[in-house]
This record gives structure tokens, sequence and C-alpha cells, in this order.
């Protein structure tokens, strides 16, 4: 990730890796906008570039399960985030499995949620899906760092932002 204004190179946010499966179809992408946005009902909302295949994807999926992945998985984060599923299969590359309403699940993620896809809200060149959690594993590890913004400077985009 390259080319940060002067507000973000200020912040150090966690990076999620979100999948989907629609028509039988997967695709999951390195993702850095996500929030939770309400705490009763507790909805989380990521937001997905318009011009990645995963949001293509996740445009006609129910589910999305959505990754929390430790600081030193940076493998996972450079797969999902500098690859691009319109030229490799990244679930070939990892381990995964059919998680809640069908989603793709990480195997080696050490915390994850299935959200249930609420809504759709377009922000420019990203559209915000808006997810009602369903199924979630929290980390083993209570002391779990993340991996952030910071840690992924060095990957490039297997697309650019839009």
């Amino acid at each position: 990730m390259t080319d940060l204004d002067p507000f973000t190179d200020v912040l150090d946010y966690p990076l999620y890796v979100v999948a989907a499966e629609a028509d039988g179809e997967r695709s999951g992408c390195l993702v850095g906008f996500g929030s939770q946005c309400s705490i009763a009902p507790v909805r989380f909302m990521m937001w997905l570039s318009k011009a990645n295949r995963t949001y293509r994807v996740a445009l006609r999926a129910e589910w999305l399960a959505v990754h929390v992945l430790a600081r030193d998985q940076e493998h996972l984060a450079q797969l999902f985030g500098g690859e691009t599923g319109d030229r490799t299969d990244k679930f070939a590359r990892t381990g995964w499995h059919a998680g809640h309403g069908g989603a793709p699940v990480l195997d080696e993620a050490p915390a994850w949620f299935v959200g249930r896809v609420e809504s759709h809200l377009d922000g420019g060149d990203h559209v915000g899906f808006l997810l009602a959690p369903e199924a979630v594993r929290h980390p083993e590890d209570k002391g779990l760092r993340p991996f952030t913004l910071a840690d992924g400077h060095g990957i490039t985009p297997g697309h650019p932002a839009s």
C-alpha cells in the first residue's frame, strides 16, 4: 500500500481479509476500510473497492467472512492483497473451509466472523457492505497483535484502489 495521504500516515489500524462465495465462485481480498458501526444490534461495515474481483463476487453473496490476521502472517496478507483473483486462485494456495452460509473461512486466521450482508452503501470508489455477524471465532491468544496498515506498506496491490 503506497501513496498514503498525511492523515492516514498517522493512523495504524487492522487490515482484514474479506472472502465471499456466490454461484460457486470464491474470491477474497485484503481490506483496509472496516469497522464495527453498531452495538445493538451488532453490525460491522466493510468497504470493498469497485475495481476488485471480490467486490463483484460479494455483490452476489449473502454472507461475507471477515478475517483478522496476526502480525506475523504477512504471507496471507501478501496473497490476498498482492495478487488478483482475476489471475490467481488464492484459495488453492491456502487452507480454507466453507463456513456459515458457505462463506470461505481461512484455516490459518486466528480470528474471524461470518456476517450476513444486510445492505450496500456506495461511498465513491468503494462500496460498504453492512454485515450482521452470525458466526465468530475469537482469538485463542488474547494478546493477538493484528496485521495492520503499517505492516502492509510493502504490499503492492494486485489491483489499483480505483
